[in-house]
């Protein structure tokens, strides 16, 4: 069965990830574009096995729909497809990746003509389409190819104060984890005092054993690479590219959630971009609430998947917008995550501080509150889903000795306790998993409440 997940169609590679079905996928996609009368559009492609066979695959079912179609001439980050829509004239792209999913994955992700992940409502008419489609092999045609890398990276330079970069020497550690955004960083700080050292930037479509997904557990060479050249700090993209880790410079990874609250801060206050509002995914940091709470902006809190933060900046101003898994996005260049941007962004929030990202972050923690969080993926068989639901319908009134005050069930279920401190349990759109999230003034309290999330599940409330 092909269902689109929270950011694209994915499927383990010669079960699910056929080219049958990819050939049903791209023809039920190319129909819904014809509907809206869009003509022309681009495909690309990440590190993964057989991705650029699978690229030139929806090449050809586009141009045998009547479409202008090319391929990036070279595999790319996400953002640098969506960018390719958004500003070289496209009315519509195509991602082959699975981004953060384990190696044996592959993936279809949908770019509208905005350049940003597509609607739940334009993903539901491709769906609907599918039943209307064979699964036929289209003409082999002869490629058409699109460079994209250079004018990407002129385009970001235009949004970072590169020349606060030309002021000092510093030494940053970008971990590619072998996947697109591997020696991007260092092009986009080319002509700059700013040195990149690159690991893992070479392709692996096995990415060395592991999903390619920049939390902690993946990330130890990078915490030792940075150490053991006195970086500023380390770096980590996704396998393609719209997520960001950050490791500071003693080499302790930054969480993601902080991430966000030093863009938020550097965007509002540096920046000074303040007309809209900012937008969270429902597993989203509380200081974001207590910084908007204290600058009288607008919070907007909307189910897991960047592309429900792109329903509301399509409709109206959104300074930033971001989630807890790594993904931000700044609707001023793209309404799309993007991960490089987001270290550039970070880097020169350091830069223009002038202390480094330690010293930062225990201002931020001085200045807003103590915020720990932890996230534990739990396995996902028929009777863990079953217990979630039920869950759902019947919220617990306490979690251990923690009293709840507020449910939320946007975006499966979400207990808010005393200081702000919440646990959150969803299942997720990409993997068979069950995502048990906690948040907390304290470690304790954090460790606690995903203990007892865990008993809870495992229980089912009973």
């Amino acid at each position: 069965m092909i269902k689109f997940g929270t950011d694209g169609w994915r499927a383990v590679i010669a079960e699910g990830f056929t080219f049958e079905n990819l050939t049903k996928v791209a023809k039920a996609h190319a129909k819904v574009l014809k509907r809206i009368e869009s003509s022309k559009v681009v495909i690309g492609y990440d590190h993964r096995f057989l991705s650029e066979k699978f690229a030139k695959r929806v090449f050809d079912v586009f141009k045998s729909e009547g479409f202008e179609a090319y391929l990036t001439d070279r595999a790319v980050t996400t953002p640098e497809l969506s960018f390719s829509v958004k500003y070289m004239g496209f009315n519509g792209g195509v991602m082959i990746t699975a981004s953060h999913n384990p190696p044996q994955y592959n993936g279809y992700k949908i770019k509208e003509g905005f350049g940003g992940s597509a609607t739940p409502s334009f993903v539901s008419m491709v769906e609907k389409e599918l039943a209307n489609v064979d699964s036929e092999s289209p003409v082999d045609f002869k490629p058409a190819f699109l460079g994209v890398r250079g004018e990407y990276v002129s385009k970001v330079r235009e949004f970072v104060n590169i020349e606060i970069f030309k002021d000092e020497d510093i030494l940053i550690v970008h971990d590619g984890m072998y996947g697109t955004a591997g020696g991007l960083l260092r092009e986009i700080l080319k002509d700059t005092r700013a040195t990149v050292l690159d690991i893992r930037s070479s392709r692996d479509p096995l990415f060395g054993g592991h999903a390619p997904e920049p939390i902690e557990k993946h990330l130890g060479i990078l915490k030792e690479k940075v150490r053991a050249v006195n970086a500023l700090m380390g770096i980590a993209n996704d396998g393609d590219g719209d997520r960001v880790a950050l490791v500071d410079e003693k080499g302790n990874f930054v969480n993601s959630q902080m991430v966000y609250v030093i863009l938020l801060l550097h965007l509002i206050k540096n920046k000074n971009i303040k007309e809209g509002s900012i937008v969270k995914t429902v597993s989203t940091t509380y200081l974001a609430d207590r910084i908007c709470k204290r600058e009288g902006i607008e919070l907007k809190e909307v189910p897991v998947g960047f592309k429900n933060i792109n329903e509301i900046i399509l409709k109206e101003r959104v300074i930033f917008g971001g989630e807890e898994s790594g993904g931000y996005g700044f609707p001023h260049f793209l309404p799309e995550r993007d991960g490089l941007l987001s270290a550039l962004y970070v880097m020169e929030y350091v830069m223009l501080k002038g202390i480094s990202l330690s010293s930062i972050l225990g201002e931020i923690a001085k200045e807003y509150g103590d915020a720990y969080y932890k996230r534990f993926d739990m396995h996902a068989d028929n009777t863990i889903k079953e217990r979630l639901k039920h869950l759902i319908k019947i919220p617990p009134e306490r979690v251990g000795s923690f009293k709840v005050k507020e449910v939320k069930t946007i975006d499966g279920l979400k207990l808010i306790f005393d200081e702000d401190a919440w646990l959150l349990f969803r299942a997720s759109g990409t993997e068979p998993l069950i995502r048990i999230y906690a948040e907390a003034p304290s470690p304790e309290i954090t460790e606690s409440l995903i203990k007892e999330g865990i008993e809870l599940l495992e229980s089912g409330g009973v």
